[in-house]
């Protein structure tokens, strides 16, 4: 079984923020395929079903997004797999809004949800779909406070973002798809070369 979680905070006030794209991946994925998100398991809302001819179990964790590695540890241990069954979908910052970028292994990148998750499995090799959020005011890190860079993740879309976020979601579904049935060179050399819109 191949275990998609998608990175967020639980609750409707960080609904539409730009940190919960991966809750919104989650969820677009499982309306698309109609499977139902709504078992409890390891702290986390999953659904069990198939995707491209590969049973899948989708993953909205309920840890928030920092602790996201003691949702997804349990997960693995309870499915009796590893993490190169492990699929993870975030937001990035250091990409443009609407990007996606395919990979496999590698470090956190800043990001405190792909650090916690390396932590709590003792790996990196597991396969992310990172979409872009890009910086606030096209800024590098160097010019933004860790306060101003919070207030941004936790804010929603601005009506011109979402209409790029609403292709990166309907991408993303599709890169996963193209992982599972392909493999991912195939799925990276398609996507990353690509905008999502």
């Amino acid at each position: 079984m191949k275990i998609i979680v998608g990175l967020g905070n639980p609750g409707s006030k960080y609904k539409n923020n730009r940190h919960n794209i991966g809750f919104r991946c989650i969820d677009y994925i499982a309306e698309k395929c109609s499977i139902p998100v709504k078992k409890r398991l390891c702290q986390s809302d999953t659904g069990v079903g198939t995707i491209a001819g590969e049973e899948v179990l989708l993953v909205k964790p309920h840890t928030f997004v920092n602790l996201s590695g003691d949702a997804i540890a349990c997960l693995l241990d309870k499915f009796h797999t590893d993490s190169g069954d492990l699929l993870v979908i975030h937001d990035d910052l250091d990409l443009p809004t609407g990007r996606l970028r395919l990979r496999m292994g590698g470090r956190s990148g800043g990001h405190r949800g792909i650090k916690s998750i390396i932590s709590c499995t003792g790996s990196q090799d597991f396969y992310r779909v990172r979409i872009g959020i890009s910086r606030p005011d096209n800024s590098s890190s160097h010019t933004k406070s860790e306060d101003d860079i919070i207030d941004y993740v936790l804010g929603d879309f601005s009506s011109t973002e979402e209409e790029l976020i609403q292709h990166a979601l309907v991408s993303a579904a599709e890169a996963i798809s193209c992982i599972l049935s392909e493999g991912m060179t195939a799925a990276m050399n398609r996507y990353n070369r690509r905008m999502s819109v």
